[in-house]
């Protein structure tokens, strides 16, 4: 099958191996579209969204340099946008593609022409755009192991690095206005896929902004889960990869897959992964097992070529669209 419209949903270093390894495969993935989170308030993000009022570019510049051209050029502007400055003055922990991206948007004040333009510029094999046209918050319920009881706690950085358990995630403002060019890219996908990445701050955050959740549960794309190497210090700190597909579930009822892909020496209990994923599954719905880890990285990271080579498989077996 070839000649396909994806859409991946995700943020940070989870859509960045995504996008990756779309990016090897142009004669299957004709047209990639990444919808990113925009919710971070950390680091050179949440100075610059502080300061500036503005989206936070941390996500959305990684995703671009992802999808950056294999060319000289396209490397050379990936490398430059992905370059922090060093030294301790008001630069110091700025990424150059922060920049360019918050001069953009004070000069356009529109977020998608910003990020087209930038993507031309670093000749991006494919289409980045937030999931929300406006700055959002996360929230989240929290069991604090010392305190008891649960606990609200504000902010993506808060909720990545919990000590707690955390319950349930939401966002503000309530009922965000999801990107209108996201929403279609949704609709008009052959194949959708979600994860992997910081699983409440990242990937669930998609299924809460309203125009986007509704546009998920309507595509007639292919949806597919790609499930996280391992848990995460904080956030998913002792979730299995069941515990992943329960929260997922539990935050978007009516969501139904038609795949869920999982890395073979990432589960432990692979029919205990079954059984989990059976309730969200469509009809037709697998939960498919392949050596997707990058065996060479000291840090749980997913291999591009093999993720590439398992989602053109995968298509090819289950097909694009629903018919």
């Amino acid at each position: 099958m070839t000649g396909l419209r994806v859409v991946a949903l995700g943020g940070g270093h989870g859509l960045h191996a995504t996008l990756s390894a779309l990016r090897r495969r142009p004669d299957v993935f004709s047209e990639v579209t990444a919808v990113v989170t925009v919710a971070d308030d950390g680091g050179s993000s949440g100075r610059l969204r502080r300061e500036l009022g503005l989206l936070p570019p941390g996500d959305l510049r990684m995703a671009l340099a992802a999808l950056a051209a294999d060319d000289e050029q396209g490397r050379f502007w990936a490398d430059l946008v992905q370059h922090r400055f060093g030294g301790t003055g008001a630069l110091a922990g700025h990424a150059v593609g922060n920049l360019l991206l918050a001069g953009l948007l004070e000069v356009t004040d529109d977020p998608v022409a910003t990020l087209d333009a930038l993507a031309r510029l670093l000749g991006c094999h494919g289409r980045v755009l937030p999931m929300a046209t406006v700055p959002l918050d996360i929230e989240a319920e929290v069991e604090l192991p010392d305190v008891g009881g649960t606990h609200w706690i504000r902010g993506q950085v808060a909720v990545a690095s919990t000590p707690g358990r955390v319950h349930r995630v939401w966002l503000r403002p309530d009922e965000p206005p999801a990107c209108p060019e996201a929403v279609q890219a949704v609709v008009d996908a052959d194949v959708v896929l979600l994860g992997p990445g910081s699983w409440f701050t990242s990937v669930l955050p998609h299924l809460l902004v309203p125009g986007l959740r509704d546009a998920l549960l309507k595509t007639a794309a292919r949806r597919v889960v790609l499930l996280n190497l391992a848990p995460e210090p904080g956030e998913t700190a002792g979730f299995s990869p069941e515990q992943h597909l329960d929260v997922l579930s539990g935050h978007a009822p009516s969501f139904a897959v038609h795949a869920v892909l999982a890395d073979t020496a990432s589960v432990p209990l692979p029919e205990r992964l079954r059984r989990s994923a059976a309730t969200m599954l469509a009809p037709d719905g697998q939960v498919r097992f392949a050596e997707v880890a990058d065996g060479g990285s000291s840090t749980p990271r997913h291999d591009p070529a093999a993720l590439a080579e398992c989602l053109v498989d995968l298509v090819g077996a289950g097909g694009g669209r629903d018919r």
